[in-house]
């Protein structure tokens, strides 16, 4: 029987060898260190509430970037699947009287088999074309909502939903735990084969084409994955506040996605989530000036494109470290030779 000290001296090891050499590792285990520790820090209500929609926001962000900023099919529509979601799991909830833990997952499938039958049109377009097409989804998803209003509750909603936890600290670590679940499957998914093939695609879609690939059932296979992740962050939502309504819907929350993922950085799954723990609660803290709310957020998304077009995280992850020209290994910016292979560090 091995002893624990034989997996603590592992662990140890992990995190000297692996964690501790690079300040974005070190970050990233701080950050999920501080998320889960939290509630031991503070109950304050309107804190968790803020984590808990920042938490809810991050996963739609990331979904997009799996699509948009991994394949380059750049939906400006994105809050079709979230409102999709939204709905469909309060309409479940509702009217059929199933349980969030039901209605969550059958939101998702929802959102997925809608990126299956707009996905298919949308494969013929490319650049301009497939924005503009995307973007007019949502549309009319919300005039179907407004034509049923015994159903979806018309401009109203539908209210009264069941939440997932009538607990305050149950609920933000059930929502912060899903989130950091979910985001990391994106992240291995984009770090898979899978996610080589969807940056190829953004690359140079012939050249994929060339080597045999089927750049559309990947293409799709990105538009149902995106729905997915986009549909379950939508149930997740609805069941929170315990409302689905056509501001789920609205183009705003398409265009602040883009804008979270962005001020991120586009195709690292992380950027995005990161950018949502910015941005977000940012604009919540300065609410009590209206009128100065949107201006900050217009001068830090101005600065960041103008400063790190590639966005913050990229901006900050060279402040820290450098890549070895030689074995591509990321150091510290401090060290003058690779950790790995001792070559000199620019």
């Amino acid at each position: 029987m091995v002893s624990p000290g034989v997996y603590l001296k592992q662990l140890y090891t992990i995190i000297r060898t692996e964690v501790l050499v690079l300040p974005s590792r070190i970050i990233v285990v701080l950050f999920f260190l501080v998320l889960l520790g939290l509630p031991l820090i503070s109950k304050n209500p309107y804190v968790i509430r803020v984590i808990i929609l920042t938490s809810i926001f991050a996963i739609l962000a990331a979904s997009w970037d799996l699509l948009s900023g991994f394949t380059g099919q750049m939906n400006f529509g994105h809050a079709l699947f979230f409102g999709m979601g939204a709905y469909t799991s309060a309409i479940l909830n509702i009217h059929f009287a199933i349980p969030p833990w039901g209605s969550v997952p059958l939101g998702a499938l929802a959102a997925v088999l809608t990126g299956l039958i707009i996905g298919i049109p949308c494969l013929r377009l490319k650049g301009t074309y497939l924005a503009l097409t995307t973007m007019a989804f949502p549309i009319i998803l919300m005039g179907i909502v407004f034509a049923l209003p015994d159903l979806t509750g018309g401009e109203l909603g539908i209210s009264g939903l069941q939440r997932i936890s009538n607990s305050l600290v149950g609920n933000y670590y059930i929502y912060i735990v899903t989130m950091l679940v979910l985001c990391t499957v994106m992240w291995k998914i984009t770090d898979s084969h899978t996610g080589i093939i969807f940056h190829a695609i953004r690359e140079d879609e012939l050249a994929v084409k060339a080597s045999g690939i089927n750049t559309t059932r990947y293409k799709l296979m990105a538009f149902c994955l995106s729905g997915f992740f986009a549909g379950l962050s939508g149930g997740l939502y609805a069941h929170y506040m315990r409302i689905a309504g056509p501001s789920t819907l609205e183009v705003s929350m398409s265009f602040t996605v883009v804008i979270w993922a962005v001020f991120g950085g586009l195709a690292t799954i992380y950027g995005p989530i990161a950018a949502v723990f910015v941005l977000f609660p940012l604009l919540e803290f300065v609410r009590f000036w209206p009128e100065y709310r949107m201006m900050i957020f217009a001068v830090v998304v101005l600065l960041t494109l103008l400063y790190m077009p590639e966005g913050f995280v990229h901006w900050a992850r060279d402040k820290m470290e450098k890549e070895c020209p030689r074995c591509k290994i990321r150091n510290v910016a401090a060290r003058k030779t690779c950790r790995i292979c001792t070559a000199l560090l620019d």
